[in-house]
């Protein structure tokens, strides 16, 4: 009896521990992993702390210089030939030979097509003959008339009827030696125009007829095109208001005018600001300009889509910077200053423009300036820095250069686009 009772006894202990166990044990995980988790959490503030208690933060800097920089309005556009031709033919006939090469340069007067020369040959042939014949014929009435005029005096066998027939005759005569010879010269000229000549230096087009072509005078039928790319134009838009500045820099000069490629990276050619149209596009809020350029490299080709760099005008001496060290925030724009103390504060900055890289500052610095270029991240005003090796140093850059039409020395700046500038609409 006694050993049964036990058995249940200690069963029962059994489950008790158990239960307890099964509440317990949880209970003391929870609390251990929280404990852990405020240790870990106090570590880790304290890990920020001493991030923050380091040393100064590294950087890069530079110092503000002063350049002469020019004023850039930027506009899109289009290379158009300075003149262009579409050569047509004077005179009728089929095509015997064709002179050119398609894309070859061509000067004023080289041969382009031979029109069949015979028929206009023989035209000249003709006239010239027929000058002769009346050349001869007016010879001999001079000869008679002046005889008439020998007898009328001397009232011989003459009458002065007949004196007066003959120098009609000869008035007639000369006449038609004067037809003749513009008969000569029409002649002649057709057979000029058989040879069709190029009215302009230029480029060939594409080839348009072929060797045994009938062409016709007065036709709609264009044979060849001839572009003109010595010079050449770049017609381009810019925004309605930079006109009023523009108009008064065009008073006293011609502005001048950069041509880059179409990703606006490569400076082509360089020319002069000529024509500034009459009337403001209403519906684009655009004024369109027309410059025209050299173009001895022809690195400008009609047709071709192009970013005009306008040049309004040059800033003296003004304050640059690298654009690396323009940051903005809730204010505008703003560089990091880097006090005596090697502490930070914010400068509110103007920015100008920026081209090639460099920020023109039109107020709030001074050349001269230690500034932050890189390493701005996580910089607050009052926080020291320490500037690094390697650093860009002062901005000493070469001032842009702009050739002897625009402002400056001569050359092409060949700035990529940058933010700030002037841009179209």
């Amino acid at each position: 009896m006694r050993r049964p009772i036990k058995l249940l006894a200690a069963v029962a202990a059994v489950l008790i521990i158990a239960v307890a166990a099964w509440f317990i044990v949880p209970w003391m995980t929870g609390r251990s992993d929280s404990q852990q988790s405020q240790t870990g959490n106090s570590t880790g503030g304290n890990s920020s702390q001493a991030a923050a208690a380091k040393g100064p933060v590294p950087v890069m800097a530079a110092k503000a210089g002063s350049q002469n920089i020019p004023i850039i309005v930027r506009g899109i556009g289009n290379v158009a030939a300075f003149n262009e031709v579409a050569v047509k033919s004077r005179v009728d006939g089929n095509i015997t030979k064709i002179f050119y090469r398609e894309g070859q340069f061509v000067r004023i007067g080289d041969p382009l097509i031979q029109i069949d020369p015979r028929p206009y040959q023989a035209a000249l042939d003709q006239a010239n003959g027929l000058k002769g014949k009346d050349e001869a014929n007016l010879a001999n009435a001079q000869r008679d008339l002046a005889r008439d005029a020998t007898l009328v005096q001397t009232q011989l066998a003459a009458t002065q009827q007949q004196y007066e027939t003959q120098k009609a005759l000869v008035q007639q005569l000369l006449a038609s030696v004067k037809a003749d010879q513009a008969a000569v010269e029409t002649a002649q000229l057709n057979l000029e125009y058989s040879t069709i000549r190029s009215p302009i230096e230029g480029v060939i087009g594409l080839q348009l007829v072929a060797i045994g072509n009938l062409v016709q005078s007065g036709a709609a039928t264009t044979l060849v095109n001839v572009a003109q790319i010595k010079p050449i134009g770049v017609i381009f838009t810019v925004p309605e208001r930079v006109l009023p500045q523009l108009r008064q820099v065009a008073a006293t000069q011609s502005p001048a005018v950069i041509a880059f490629d179409g990703e606006d990276n490569k400076a082509l050619s360089q020319g002069v600001l000529t024509v500034i149209n009459n009337q403001v596009d209403q519906t684009t809020g655009t004024i369109t300009l027309k410059a025209i350029f050299p173009n001895d490299d022809a690195a400008l080709w009609p047709g071709e889509f192009v970013n005009a760099h306008l040049v309004l005008n040059t800033v003296q001496n003004g304050v640059t910077i690298p654009a690396s060290a323009v940051q903005m925030g809730p204010n505008g724009a703003f560089v990091f200053v880097i006090k005596p103390d090697s502490t930070v504060a914010n400068q509110p900055v103007t920015v100008t423009q920026v081209e090639n890289n460099t920020a023109l500052i039109g107020k709030g610095l001074e050349a001269g300036t230690s500034i932050v270029v890189s390493g701005q991240s996580g910089l607050t005003p009052g926080v020291k820095v320490a500037v690094q090796q390697g650093a860009p140093g002062q901005m000493n850059a070469q001032e842009p250069e702009i050739g002897p039409e625009g402002v400056g020395s001569t050359g092409i700046n060949t700035a990529p686009s940058g933010a700030g500038e002037i841009n179209p609409r």
